[in-house]
């Protein structure tokens, strides 16, 4: 299931140039994700509760075209693999005119008490019916 976020830049959001400061793209990256997760009825304060965390792992990200002051940016996230211990996500930033600004890779380690924990079966099981099987 692809999973989409809208969201306006606004000023403090860009460099000198207007263009999106590139710190910024990993704030965006990371409300379009926790959206999709509200989405699946699994949201982090959900998750919080059951004792369960994602952290990043890696996350690498390919800038294609800037994203410009008060443009409407929408971001389109699906994570292609899960396993209990882990979760591969790919996100893509375009801007108003449908062009392809940013593509980013992450993988997600999931945790519990700020370790490495695997997912219960149950919980694996949820998250796999919206997997994008392309």
């Amino acid at each position: 299931m692809i999973f989409t976020f809208q969201k306006k830049i606004y000023g403090y959001e860009c460099d000198i140039y207007g263009h999106m400061n590139n710190a910024n793209y990993l704030m965006l990256l990371e409300a379009a994700r926790s959206e999709a997760l509200v989405t699946m009825e699994m949201p982090i304060g959900k998750l919080q509760e059951m004792g369960v965390q994602f952290f990043v792992l890696r996350c690498e990200l390919d800038y294609i075209k800037a994203a410009e002051l008060e443009e409407i940016v929408t971001v389109k996230s699906w994570f292609y693999k899960t396993s209990r211990l882990k979760g591969f996500w790919q996100q893509e930033v375009y801007n108003q005119n449908g062009e392809l600004c940013l593509r980013a890779m992450l993988t997600l380690v999931y945790a519990a008490d700020g370790k490495a924990k695997r997912l219960s079966q149950e919980l694996t099981d949820h998250f796999d019916q919206f997997l994008e099987r392309q």
